[in-house]
Formats: C-alpha cells, structure tokens, sequence
C-alpha cells in the first residue's frame, strides 16, 4: 500500500482518527447501518427522473432539518442544500460535500424499490441513492459526534447530474449560487466501491443531430427527401470514423427517433450523440469531423458539454485521500470518470469523486441493485477526508487551530 501523501498528510489522519469526537462518528455509523438502508429504501420510492427531481428534493430538506443543520433551503436550480456551521459565522471558505438526486430514468419509470437481502434492487438503487445515502450518513454521524468545523461544510442533494441534465446542479453552486465564490474543494459521493477515486474528469460533447423535409405520403409523394434515410447515411458514415484508441476517444448514438406512420415521408428525424475524450484536442478534432458529416444536409445543436480537467498530482486533497486509504489499509484506485466532480475540476477547485461503499450492478436499467455489504469502510473514508479537507482549508485562512476544535 505505497503512497505518495507527504509525512504531514499521515500524521494529521493519525491524529484526526485519535479524536473522541472522530471516535463517536464512527459509532454512529457502525450502529446505524439499519438506518441508512431504511433512508435508501425510502428515497427511492421518491422518483427523480431528468427535470424532475423536486420530490426527492423536498424529501432531502426534511431530513437536513430533522438532522438539525443549519440554512436548510432549495436553491434556483433546485439543488437541496443544508450547512454544519461553525461556531461563529464569518464568510470564511466552505467545503462541499454532495450527492446527486437525478436518475436516468424517464418519469414513467416504476420506482419501487424491493429487497433481495442483502440486495436492494430498483432503477437508481445504486447510481445515486447510495451516494445519497451516504450524504445522510455522513451529516448525521457528525450531528450525532456533536462536531462544529471550524469552517462550515455544505452539504448538496443536488440536480442535474445524468445525460442532458448536463451539470446544471454544478453549474449553479460553482457559478451563480450564493455559495460560488466559497467553495474551496468538493467532494462528490458516486454510486458504489471503496478503494476508487475520480480524479481526472472525463470531457464530453452531446449534440442533437436533426434532419427535416417536406413529408408526405409513401406512394403519391415518393422520391422527396426522406428524413430519416438521409440521418441513416450520417450516422453510417459516423459507425465508419477511425476515431484513435490514445488518446481514448467515443462515439455513440444513443437515441434516434421520426416519423408517424409506416406509410408517411417522415418531416423529422433526429438522433442524439455522445463524444467523449480523454483529451480535449481530440474531442474537438472529433465534433469537427461530425458537423462535417452533417454538413448542409441537417442541423447540429449542442446539448450537452461536461468540461475536462484533473486534480493536480501534487493537490492536498489527493495527498489526503491517500493518506486516509494508507490508514485504512487501502489502495487508492485513480480513475478517471464523468462525475459531478467535472464542473469543479474545470475551474481550478480541487475536487474528487468517491463511491459510498457496497457493490452494485445492473446499472442506468431496470434491474439495477446495490448490496451495503460492507460499506462502514467507505463511510468512514469519506469522513475522514472530508474532516481533513476541512482542516486544510481552515488553516489555510486562518480559522483557529482546526483539528483542535473538535473533542480530543
């Protein structure tokens, strides 16, 4: 379990993990297992399928409130959002912590989550109500520890997250909420797993490719352009791109859709496309050659665009990361992904992603699941690096002593 975290970052896990206070967390995460899977079960039973994740949202603000943190309120994005304050409450820094509400999973989707002990099954069971759960988890083992930071954590259920929701949860906290200018890292909860870390964001362009024509009648109006015929020649030449293995490049279509009847010209057909690259270059090089191909023949919108970027090597928040798994007696996986650590990552704030622990499968269909089977390990690792994060920058504006203000 080789790590790179400098002396400093071991030394402040080891003491963070002696803290009394550290200590009662913990317990409350070991005794409340029950719990966190009776929150699970419950939230998923609260649809939030894209643009319409206001229930679970409001669900989200009576359980901040039951949990007694403090500024509890939905934000114009509809983010649910909530803050374990300090002592005082100057404008100081804050550190994020969030989990997103939104499945991929249309409104007419079921959502009754059953049980298979120890599995959970239900659309979203693990990609996100076990982020989410961990959310809940982490609030309330520090409310339970009696924890007041020295600079105030934010806590985020947050939209927007899947497919076309294209970051618009992200995009407000970072850009045009009343916290953007105070988030000094992030730390964003994703699905299932213990030793892995999303440290590298995963860019990504998304496009709706149309194609229009006059329509009319399979026989009478045959020979007009046919909509759908002149899409399925653009995306054949698309399936024919020699698109390069390194740096990693994708192509997908992943919905196409026209047409009203077997005997009628369509006037519309339209197809949704993901561009995804480990490099900016070529995702740019890429979406050039699409709207060549698209040329005069259709039109090409932008419906999506998930910015790259990578938390620097050298990054005190890695070095945490690290420094927690050593004394976990983990190794830390670096990945590379397409989280709600993108938006953050882009414009220069230190951000990660971490799964909530457990395992799953099956997951954006319908069978999906997710088995909590040994997630304290996890909990306790986002726990820990979010104290020490919080330490970090507390220090780095002069906020008192940091880890002495919590029970020793």
């Amino acid at each position: 379990m080789s790590s790179t975290a400098p002396a400093s970052a071991h030394q402040r896990i080891a003491r963070l993990a002696t803290l009394t206070a550290v200590h009662r967390a913990f317990h409350w995460l070991h005794l409340h297992q029950p719990q966190l899977r009776l929150w699970q079960l419950e939230m998923l039973a609260i649809p939030a399928p894209p643009f319409g994740e206001r229930a679970r949202a409001d669900w989200f603000l009576e359980r901040f409130a039951a949990l007694g943190l403090a500024n509890v309120h939905l934000d114009g994005a509809g983010n649910a959002l909530a803050e374990l304050k300090p002592a005082s409450s100057p404008e100081l820094p804050c550190i994020l912590l969030s989990a997103h509400l939104d499945t991929v999973f249309p409104a007419s989707t079921i959502s009754i989550p059953t049980e298979e002990a120890p599995r959970i099954l239900c659309p979203g069971a693990c990609d996100n109500a076990a982020g989410l759960t961990a959310l809940l988890a982490i609030a309330a083992a520090l409310r339970f520890a009696d924890v007041t930071p020295p600079i105030s954590i934010l806590f985020a259920a947050n939209v927007g997250e899947e497919g076309e929701g294209d970051l618009r949860g992200m995009r407000h906290l970072f850009l045009h909420g009343a916290y953007r200018d105070r988030i000094a890292a992030a730390i964003a909860l994703e699905g299932s797993g213990t030793p892995a870390v999303v440290t590298r964001a995963l860019g990504s362009r998304r496009f709706r490719v149309s194609v229009t024509g006059p329509g009319g009648h399979s026989w009478t109006d045959a020979g007009r352009p046919n909509p759908i015929l002149i899409l399925s020649r653009i995306l054949a030449q698309l399936a024919e791109l020699n698109l390069p293995d390194e740096p990693r490049t994708t192509l997908n279509v992943g919905h196409i859709m026209g047409g009203t009847s077997i005997n009628s010209i369509p006037q519309l057909a339209t197809a949704l496309i993901d561009l995804r690259s480990t490099d900016s270059n070529e995702l740019l090089t890429t979406e050039t050659l699409l709207r060549t191909l698209v040329g005069g023949v259709g039109n090409i919108e932008t419906i999506g665009d998930r910015p790259g970027g990578a938390l620097p090597e050298g990054a005190p928040l890695l070095h945490s990361i690290r420094a927690v798994d050593r004394h976990l007696a983990l190794h830390t996986e670096l990945r590379m992904g397409s989280t709600d650590a993108n938006l953050p990552l882009s414009l220069g704030v230190p951000a990660i992603a971490m799964g909530a622990g457990g395992t799953g499968g099956g997951i954006h269909t319908l069978n999906e699941w997710y088995d909590p089977t040994g997630r304290e390990t996890a909990l306790r690792r986002i726990l820990l690096t979010l104290l020490d994060t919080v330490h970090l920058a507390a220090e780095a504006v002069g906020a008192d002593e940091a880890l002495d203000t919590l029970p020793s």
